[in-house]
């Protein structure tokens, strides 16, 4: 994963293929996932890297917000970040992140949708027929559909890169052939500039995180198809890898071709809303840097960030290694030729899964640059751990709604 030069194409996509989901007579939908990349500069485009992590603080904000609308009360990790506030300058950036990416299908007849897959958040939002900003995504249609109902309410939805408005509608999405009947989703108007086409290419995003977090007050659409009771398990879970061919949702369970089963280890969710868990240990070189701290496993975040001392504290000892502050965010760099000396550990559920070189190391800082960036990162207004895709990369997932855990296992 690397992070491109803005004179290069700067979007990396993941995307679920397009070919007809695999399926066996367990009632287990599996989806293969396909990796289609950029070329890159072969350095990091700092610019695109800061307003990525810009990007994921402002996702938080907004959603821990919604904790407190929908619940009552405010989110026991919120206290940090919310206090924080201020207005600022948002980088209108081509972020030069990975986005993970799949279709649905939504109304009767169906009309399909290519959709970023976010764990970190829980609406879904589609660019609607009326949308002036729109041009280049696949537009819903609500008038063609029978199954459509408007539900004559203007909804604003704020995320990290921009805003979406527009008006609430319930219709039956599917994903992977599992309907989610008079599902609520958010069908857009308006697009803010970083959801327009090219540089935001999916028509829209799908949340999997928990209703508690939702700006529309509805379930996700994983949650109203887990309640309907047709999958064998409340589970989805993913393999995600920069090989081609080797990615893959699972719906209704695991893969087990995809992991080595005795490794596979659960951790109880601490706090519904998102799928946040007791992170017991991050260590490097077999010490550890941090210890049993809240996190949260965000498919929709490529990066590893956490608070500044915590960043700091892994960083510190590593000869050769530098930093540097940007819109609250820090960046820390290590010589290119031992970065793959001081790559992390994390610990769940007592066991330890490393993270590879490849993953970790995010390319030289600058072209011709003997330093290279690391995969952790530290931000001023957060006091918790957000796991993102380096990690991710390097284990299996399993998120099962049912018994409200995370699993991680070794890949095979």
């Amino acid at each position: 994963m690397k992070f491109s030069s803005p004179s290069a194409s700067l979007l990396a996509l993941v995307s679920i293929a397009a070919a007809v989901p695999k399926s066996r007579n367990d009632g287990v939908i599996r989806i293969p996932l396909a990796r289609k990349s950029t070329d890159v500069a072969g350095h990091v485009d700092m610019s695109a890297l800061s307003a990525h992590l810009f990007s994921v603080s402002n996702k938080y904000r907004q959603t821990f917000s919604a904790f407190e609308a929908n619940t009552g009360y405010a989110h026991p990790l919120s206290a940090k970040m919310m206090s924080s506030i201020r207005e600022r300058d948002v980088p209108l950036i081509n972020q030069g992140t990975e986005l993970w990416y799949g279709e649905i299908d939504v109304g009767t007849p169906p009309q399909t949708f290519n959709v970023s897959i976010d764990t970190g958040s829980t609406d879904l939002f589609l660019p609607s027929v009326y949308c002036v900003d729109c041009e280049g995504h696949n537009m819903y249609h609500a008038v063609l559909s029978s199954t459509a109902q408007d539900e004559r309410k203007g909804v604003t939805l704020s995320y990290g890169e921009g805003e979406v408005m527009g008006d609430e509608y319930s219709d039956d999405v599917s994903l992977g052939g599992y309907k989610a009947s008079s599902q609520t989703f958010l069908a857009a108007n308006e697009y803010s500039s970083n959801f327009m086409y090219p540089e935001f290419q999916p028509d829209g995003l799908l949340g999997f995180a928990f209703e508690q977090i939702s700006g529309l007050k509805a379930k996700s659409v994983f949650e109203t198809i887990s309640d309907s009771g047709v999958l064998p398990k409340s589970v989805f879970s993913v393999k995600l890898s920069s090989t081609a061919g080797e990615s893959e949702l699972s719906i209704g369970a695991t893969n087990p071709n995809l992991y080595i089963e005795d490794t596979l280890t659960y951790t109880a969710v601490t706090n519904e809303g998102y799928w946040q868990v007791n992170l017991e240990a991050v260590s490097r070189g077999g010490s550890t840097v941090a210890g049993n701290s809240a996190s949260i496993i965000d498919t929709g975040t490529t990066m590893i960030i956490t608070t500044d001392a915590a960043a700091e504290a892994y960083y510190q000892d590593i000869p050769g290694s530098s930093n540097s502050t940007q819109e609250g965010m820090t960046y820390y760099t290590i010589p290119c030729d031992t970065i793959g000396l001081y790559t992390p550990t994390f610990s769940f559920g007592g066991r330890g899964f490393d993270v590879s070189e490849e993953t970790f190391n995010l390319g030289p800082e600058s072209e011709g640059s003997s330093d290279c960036v690391g995969g952790i990162a530290g931000r001023s207004d957060i006091d918790f751990w957000v796991v993102g895709g380096i990690f991710l990369q390097n284990v299996y997932t399993v998120f099962d709604q049912g018994n409200t855990q995370v699993g991680f296992a070794e890949l095979a």
